[in-house]
């Protein structure tokens, strides 16, 4: 249920609707708007009826049913835009934000190189993997918390804002007190204990769409953690799997609009895990500008064929350069 309060309600007003809804087991969202604040109730839709009785109080314009499932991702929860903010970048924002960076950290030397070229290119963000999710047991999985303090003295010598990915709940304070962005991986999208754990996080969340989630799923995912106190979400599009076998997966780009459309949480496109070939990387790029994203996340290595993960799918630097001239250009094209 949303209560909309009246555009002149004072905060005292606001505040005892807020006391009341949570005296009859709810949980209160406030969201403040230009005009006016709604204030979100969540909570066992079995007694909701008495959600209604909130029009009596002082301050309160109405009541009004959330229709869809997902309450608080819900564009009738917060009709605005939502702005995720990760270091300096805005993501949401007026800029296309390019998250970029190897796969997985392998040493300070290589991380360092990789930031280097990330900052000289105009990406905002460094991405690095210290735990990697693997198919095999055999594969690297990552250097764990020695690769965490390789990406928090990168990111301290670059200026560059982190996000890493965190697969375990018991990780997640760990992994919190290193980066300033927690990405969960589209393996882990439906992990529903690593969700609630990220949700009770002070750092904003990365959450990509798995390979079989349809989009209400990720919505319902995203709502597990904004539902647990954290509402900086940024939700991750990279790529779906279908019969097609000419790419890793298929990057579903009517995903944008679709949640541009559902939800008020900023969307972003992760082109090199869809296409798993960095030459798709930089239309595919394009493509995300051109839909609407938010941004990207790429993968960026300094030598590709030497990568312990993923280096079929990662941009030499002159290629990352490439990509973040065509960026611009686009950009200031769409803008024109």
């Amino acid at each position: 249920m949303i209560i909309v309060m009246k555009s002149r309600a004072t905060e005292k007003q606001i505040e005892n609707v807020i006391a009341w809804i949570e005296s009859v087991g709810y949980k209160a969202h406030p969201s403040s708007g230009v005009e006016r604040t709604i204030i979100g109730a969540v909570g066992d839709q079995r007694d909701k009826a008495a959600l209604k009785y909130a029009e009596n109080l002082p301050g309160v314009e109405k009541t009004m049913p959330i229709l869809k499932p997902y309450k608080l991702a819900s564009r009738e929860f917060h009709e605005e835009d939502s702005v995720v903010r990760v270091g300096a970048a805005e993501i949401g924002g007026p800029e296309f934000v390019v998250m970029a960076g190897p796969c997985a950290i392998e040493s300070e030397e290589q991380l360092l190189e990789s930031a280097y070229v990330v900052k000289k290119g105009g990406g905002q963000i460094l991405r690095g993997g210290a735990f990697k999710p693997r198919t095999s047991p055999y594969s690297f999985q990552g250097m764990e918390e020695e690769g965490l303090k390789v990406l928090e003295s990168v990111s301290g010598k670059t200026g560059l804002p982190t996000v890493t990915e965190v697969v375990n709940p018991a990780d997640v304070d760990l992994v919190e007190s290193y980066a300033d962005m927690l990405q969960i991986g589209a393996r882990n999208v439906q992990n529903f204990a690593l969700l609630k754990k990220v949700g009770h996080a002070r750092k904003p969340v990365l959450l990509k769409r798995g390979m079989m989630t349809t989009i209400e799923e990720l919505l319902m995912s995203a709502e597990y953690i904004l539902s647990s106190g954290n509402p900086n979400v940024v939700l991750c599009e990279r790529g779906i799997r279908t019969f097609e076998t000419a790419t890793r997966n298929t990057l579903d780009i009517s995903a944008v609009p679709v949640l541009k459309n559902l939800t008020h949480l900023p969307v972003v496109i992760d082109p090199s895990h869809a296409a798993g070939n960095w030459k798709y990387v930089i239309p595919l790029s394009r493509a995300a500008l051109a839909v609407g994203a938010d941004g990207i996340i790429v993968e960026v290595h300094p030598e590709p064929e030497k990568a312990v993960s993923d280096g079929a799918q990662s941009l030499k630097p002159e290629k990352f350069y490439q990509l973040m001239d065509d960026v611009r250009a686009l950009a200031k094209a769409m803008r024109g």
